[in-house]
């Protein structure tokens, strides 16, 4: 059952796919019109699920789930990972490699490999202040105070002197 990721309770579930590339303005309505269907029809052992999406700054696909109502189950995550793995392939795109960091660059979204993030913080070229994107929150609650924070506060941090 789809329903406005806003309303999700704080303590629902979320998992958050972040492109390697901005996606445009016409895939994003294709993608959001494939979000809308699939969420729809996600189910587990048969009953329905309450969750909602959003998409962030054109490249961050976030799935939230109600899980007071029904949990997720392996087939249901599962399920929702064939989903983003579709959409992989029709988009040539890259939302699984968590091995990658996302940070902001003034109003640009950069997007690096940790190698090289883990460089450009010993080249100075980071600093703490760095805003960076904590793709490893787990709830909505996390995710609204915790996902976009300065380096320091994050994961991030500890390759920054």
């Amino acid at each position: 059952m789809l329903v406005d990721f806003n309303t999700l309770p704080e303590e629902s579930r979320v998992w958050i796919y972040q492109a390697n590339r901005s996606f445009s303005e016409n895939e994003l309505e294709e993608i959001q019109a494939k979000l809308n269907t699939f969420i729809e029809n996600w189910a587990a052992h048969g009953s329905d699920l309450q969750a909602g999406y959003t998409i962030k700054y054109k490249r961050f696909i976030v799935l939230g789930l109600n899980q007071d109502l029904n949990k997720a189950t392996g087939c249901s995550i599962d399920a929702s990972v064939n989903f983003i793995q579709q959409l992989e392939k029709e988009y040539d795109v890259d939302l699984m490699d968590k091995m990658n960091v996302s940070y902001k660059q003034g109003e640009y979204i950069a997007y690096k490999s940790l190698t090289d993030f883990r460089k450009m913080a010993k080249d100075k070229a980071v600093s703490k202040k760095t805003i960076v994107f904590n793709n490893l929150v787990n709830n909505v609650a996390e995710f609204k105070e915790n996902w976009e924070v300065p380096a320091s506060e994050s994961w991030h941090g500890r390759f920054i002197k």
